[in-house]
Formats: C-alpha cells, structure tokens, sequence
C-alpha cells in the first residue's frame, strides 16, 4: 500500500481510529496508576487517542468481530481454564516426579485464517498454565505448542480446536 493510499486510509477513520483500544488503554493506564486525579487521567487520554492514531497506518483493515456475547462467554470460559489449569499444574508440581510427567510437543492444525483470531488463539493457550504456544508455521496452518504433562497428543489437539478454535471462528469468521 503507498503512502498517500495508507494515509487516505488513516484520515477516513478520523481521530478515534480504535475506539475499543482507545478505552481500553485509558483503563489499563488508570489501573496501573493506580490513581484517577487528573493528571493520571489526561495522560492516560493521551495515550489512548494517541496510540491509536500514531499506530493506525499499521491498521490495513479494521478488527470485526461478530458477536460481542461470543467474547464474553469466551472470555469468562478462558478466565475459568486458567483458574483449573493453575490448580492442575500445582498437583502436577508438588505430588509428581518430573519424571513421571509427559511433556510433548504438539502441532496442532488450524482452520483459522485471520491473523487476529490466530493470535488470540496463540495468547489463549500460553495463558493458560502447562501449555506455551511456541510457534506458527510459516504458512499459519499450525500451532506449535509445549504441553507440561500430555498423555495423549490427540486429546490436546481436541481440547484446542473444540474448545478455543471453534469459539474463535465464532468471533472472528
């Protein structure tokens, strides 16, 4: 794209280009502050009309997400997973030997295609505790993820694709 074409592109998305990111920035600078007086808030406003504005020529296209409920409900999903898993981790820690426990490498195929979705995707199995996704292939078909104790290989594919990617499609597909 040149930059007369990225420019166009920028100016037609005003001076809110990102409004969720926007806010979202404003909120996270607040919680890290720690402090909502004014000066917290207006540099935190700054950042998040700044940020955006600064970034959106990065931006080809805008993020669309179907179902905003989707989001909540995988959102609370995942918050629920990693609470398990930081408690199945633990009992693998203090009553295994590190013998015992099957750590694999597993490549997991995707069906996914946006960049946005992958990356959730990616983020969604390194929160959660025991797993770390690793690697993307170079044509983004597959997830390589580190697995802390995996009996069955097949079984980890499963869990991803129909508990995350599946949702996944749902938001973003």
């Amino acid at each position: 794209m040149s930059d007369r074409a990225t420019a166009s592109a920028a100016d037609k998305r005003g001076w809110l280009p990102h409004p969720l990111l926007s806010a979202s920035l404003v909120l996270v600078w607040l919680l890290l502050q720690n402090s909502l007086d004014l000066g917290n808030l207006l540099l935190g406003l700054v950042l998040g009309l700044g940020i955006p504005l600064w970034t959106s020529g990065l931006w080809p296209k805008r993020l669309r997400v179907k179902s905003w409920v989707a989001v909540l409900r995988y959102s609370v999903m995942v918050i629920g997973d990693i609470v398990l898993a930081n408690i199945d981790v633990a009992r693998l820690i203090l009553f295994r030997r590190a013998s015992e426990l099957r750590t694999r490498w597993v490549s997991v195929p995707l069906e996914l295609s946006s960049p946005e979705a992958i990356t959730v995707l990616a983020g969604t199995v390194t929160m959660t505790p025991g797993t770390v996704s690793c690697d993307l292939s170079a044509d983004g078909r597959y997830l390589l993820v580190h697995c802390l104790d995996a009996p069955d290989t097949e079984q980890i594919v499963r869990e991803i694709k129909t508990r995350y990617e599946a949702r996944l499609k749902e938001i973003f597909e």
